[in-house]
């Protein structure tokens, strides 16, 4: 079937994809990097895009919980949203990366998609990351290793 990965986040709270999960199923995936594909002349390049501190952030989600045959899978996506002129040179999108400060508000199951959640989704500062060129190694999900970070040289 069709696997949803990412959930627009200009749509999130009208597309029936995830307009429940959107009200009350918020999460934050922790991550202290993520990989976005760039073109280089003739090739494409795998870079790995973090922030300039090396700091843990969290991306603004929704989890799910869907029965097939019975057993229940577990599942969440990455809102997205416009890129940052940062991360315009990669992809013209970007995951919605959450300040600390509204974390609590992201989470609370009292907060309504309302404009204030809205809100939370816009892009992060753009001269908080940087990025480098790993391994083509990060294309296969299987590889789950330290050469997936490791700056190509």
């Amino acid at each position: 079937g069709s696997k949803l990965i990412n959930a627009r986040g200009e749509t999130v709270h009208e597309k029936p994809s995830f307009r429940a999960a959107f009200k009350r199923r918020r999460c934050l995936i922790p991550a202290d990097g993520f990989f976005e594909w760039h073109q280089r002349d003739d090739d494409k390049v795998p870079m790995y895009i973090h922030k300039q501190d090396r700091s843990v952030f969290a991306m603004a989600g929704l989890w799910e919980i869907w029965s097939r045959d019975g057993n229940d899978i577990y599942s969440c996506t990455i809102i997205t949203t416009e890129a940052n002129d940062f991360m315009k040179q990669y992809h013209h999108r970007m995951p919605v990366i959450l300040h600390e400060e509204d974390y609590a508000t992201w989470l609370s199951p009292d907060e309504e998609p309302t404009p204030v959640l809205r809100e939370l989704i816009r892009p992060y500062e753009a001269d908080a990351f940087a990025a480098y060129q790993v391994s083509k190694v990060v294309n296969k999900p299987a590889n789950d290793l330290p050469a997936c970070i490791e700056p190509v040289t």
